[in-house]
């Protein structure tokens, strides 16, 4: 199964590989959190769903994010620069089931609706520059 979601937030792959860490988690979703000290690129997680390796990949045009112990694969991206819809961040989360109940489902809605939403903030043209300034 795959979800997606679209941002209207302009920004360049760079910043949004800059800008996505495992360590501002608190940041960019209020669903997940830091277990553990993140690493530079993996931590250990809590959340909806219970308490995974989450994996950050730096890939074409953004961010790939995996839950290495989950059974459904869960992963999702976070992109943009890509066609049709370059000026945008889209964010597509995919799982290793072709269906599933209800409720998993409207978790992963929840969820998606949740990490756009903290995204839009996060990823604002006025938040980056005030993160930029009190650097």
């Amino acid at each position: 199964m795959e979800f997606f979601r679209k941002i209207s937030v302009k920004i360049g792959e760079e910043e949004l590989q800059n800008s996505l860490q495992v360590s501002n988690l608190e940041e960019i979703s209020t669903n997940i959190f830091n277990l553990d000290i993140p690493g530079d690129d993996e931590v250990y997680i809590g959340g909806i769903w219970g308490e995974f390796t989450l994996r950050r990949t730096r890939i074409r045009g953004g961010i790939r994010f995996a839950l290495l112990e989950c059974p459904n694969a869960l992963c999702w991206t976070v992109t943009t620069g890509i066609t049709p819809e370059s000026d945008s961040i889209t964010i597509h989360l995919t799982v290793n089931r072709p269906q599933r109940n209800s409720e998993f489902i409207e978790e992963v809605e929840d969820f998606l609706n949740d990490h756009s939403s903290c995204l839009e903030k996060f990823l604002s043209p006025k938040q980056r520059e005030n993160i930029y300034t009190s650097l």
